[in-house]
């Protein structure tokens, strides 16, 4: 079956996530440089768990915060968790992912918190957790609005 469509690719569901950073730490504009990075420093028990979860293959989408705080782009996890080589002490985990594209046009948290559709995403209901689910709905529906031209919306 096509990826985008959720359900079976390589006998596994593929699934949707968000990943949040903030510019200053790693921005998208990084990530169109370099293509693949493995997405370190997750010192959240919820997040970690998060990212243990991911699978191969499965779509995240690049949330870039504090300013003008939006979502960027789609990428997907091309290795799965293993230890986090940032983290001094502790038992946390990382994953590969690997830039897929830009949105045509950056989907805003305003406009995130203002769509029927995505009221209970966990990006408004557990704001500072940097790695969360996405349902299928939720992810389609940003993937919608971020192909709309700036100014459309």
């Amino acid at each position: 079956m096509d990826p985008r469509s959720g359900f079976l690719y390589k006998n596994t569901m593929i699934r949707h996530w968000l990943v949040k950073s903030e510019p200053s730490a790693f921005a998208w504009d990084d990530l169109q440089k370099e293509c693949k990075t493995a997405w370190t420093g997750v010192r959240n028990f919820q997040a970690r768990n998060n990212l243990r979860s991911m699978k191969k293959g499965d779509f995240v989408l690049f949330y870039q915060s504090v300013t003008d705080p939006s979502v960027r782009g789609v990428t997907k996890v091309v290795k799965e968790a293993y230890p986090d080589p940032t983290a001094k002490e502790g038992d946390w985990s990382c994953v590969d992912l690997e830039k897929i594209k830009p949105l045509t046009s950056p989907v805003t948290l305003a406009s995130i918190k203002t769509d029927p559709v995505l009221t209970e995403i966990a990006l408004i209901k557990q704001s500072r957790l940097s790695v969360m689910p996405l349902t299928k709905l939720e992810y389609d529906r940003i993937i919608s609005l971020g192909k709309q031209v700036s100014g459309a919306r």
